[in-house]
């Protein structure tokens, strides 16, 4: 089971303007339409997990973007939208038995998505891989990727490619000690 985080940050770390906005994404310059990599990873993917507040953004899109299952976590949330209801569902409680029930479920490979969703999944150490694109723009505030409430966990570099514009998309994947160092004496 492999439980990765594909996302975009500023230089400074943010993934959302401090109103949770990401109109900044938009001002980023494209000139070859790249998608820098994300069909390939969705391609690995059996299922995402999402936060509340994500939900609410991508639900506000004109097209639903998924077309894998999504599992939104929220206490508050009650019902999924009509239009919704095949592709969303609502969970809650504890995130290790959550990722266990969805993987006996036949989820494997889950893409974890939100602010608070993805620290979440890290202060239970849930993470398995990062793949975060950082983007040359400062924000300068907003909403950060990482808090200070997780507890410190070492990744493996695995790759870094820098594309056109300046976007840098560096992938990490947990490390696993004994296993994938060759510099452990």
């Amino acid at each position: 089971m492999t439980n990765s985080v594909y996302i975009a940050t500023s230089l400074d770390g943010y993934i959302a303007s401090s109103n949770g906005s990401l109109e900044w994404l938009n001002h980023f310059p494209n000139p070859t339409d790249s998608d820098y990599g994300y069909h390939e990873f969705m391609d690995g993917i059996d299922a995402i997990v999402m936060g509340r507040k994500t939900f609410d953004i991508v639900s506000s899109f004109s097209t639903w973007p998924y077309s894998k299952k999504v599992f939104v976590l929220s206490h508050s949330l009650k019902d999924i939208r009509p239009d919704l209801v095949d592709q969303v569902e609502l969970v809650s409680g504890d995130l290790n038995a959550i990722v266990k029930k969805l993987q006996q479920a036949g989820y494997h490979n889950l893409y974890i998505d939100g602010g608070q969703t993805i620290q979440s999944f890290l202060k239970k150490n849930l993470i398995d891989e990062l793949i975060i694109s950082k983007i040359p723009i400062l924000l300068g505030g907003g909403i950060p990727l990482f808090s200070a409430e997780h507890p410190m966990l070492q990744f493996d570099h695995c790759s870094t490619e820098v594309f056109e514009g300046g976007l840098v998309k560096s992938h990490y994947k947990k490390f696993e000690p004994f296993c994938s160092s060759p510099f452990l004496f």
